[in-house]
């Protein structure tokens, strides 16, 4: 037996939104640590680091997240090891997102001008100085945009850990709709969700690309 949308129902998908923002904060934040020491892998001089970094970006770029999140929860759970659906969505999700993170970075860093790093060599500075007082500073400017670009990415794929039972937004409107039997309302209502999560912070990537441009 069905039962009508009430109030109850709609707060009930509302309030897993903080669910989602957290799931996409912990993946954004974790991914970045991660990327962040990826891209320098990339960027750096040693051949088996760059190696090794672009073997992480193909794997995690050229494979779906979903099969990613399976593997995660599934595989550790094979190994015997009960781990809650938030920690393995968390942990592939950050995963994952170091990828697309890194490599975005990445290409920040090489923008930066061959001729201000070897400049700034020439004046003594060392390696890890050049990096932290000239190509970060600027490589992070240009990086704004696009890093915004990615957290977008991240917040939509967060749905995905409703398919591994983790209650965040999709699943609870899924749990909602076994409820009620209204899928057109009740999705309609999660779409805008994700909306105004996530179209506020297009326009805001869009106008930091502007400033770049500038």
């Amino acid at each position: 037996m069905y039962r009508e949308i009430g109030s109850s129902e709609i707060l009930y998908i509302l309030f897993a939104v903080r669910w989602t923002l957290l799931l996409a904060l912990i993946a954004f934040v974790g991914g970045g640590i991660l990327g962040l020491v990826l891209a320098l892998m990339r960027t750096g001089e040693t051949r088996a680091l760059r190696a090794a970094a672009a073997f992480y970006f193909r794997i995690n770029q050229g494979t779906p997240l979903l099969m990613q999140l399976f593997l995660v929860f599934f595989g550790l759970s094979m190994l015997g090891l009960d781990v809650p659906p938030m920690l393995a969505a968390a942990i592939c999700f950050s995963l994952n997102a170091a990828a697309f993170l890194g490599e975005t970075w990445r290409g920040c860093i090489q923008a930066i001008g061959r001729g201000q790093i070897e400049a700034a060599q020439a004046v003594g500075l060392s390696l890890l100085h050049v990096q932290r007082y000239v190509v970060l500073p600027q490589a992070a400017r240009i990086a704004l945009a696009p890093t915004v670009g990615c957290l977008v990415y991240i917040i939509k794929g967060t749905s995905l850990a409703s398919l591994i039972g983790f209650v965040e937004l999709t699943r609870a409107a899924h749990i909602v709709n076994n409820n009620t039997s209204k899928p057109f309302i009740v999705f309609g209502l999660v779409c805008l969700v994700y909306f105004s999560l996530c179209w506020p912070l297009s326009l805001l990537g869009a106008k930091l690309e502007k400033q770049s441009a500038r």
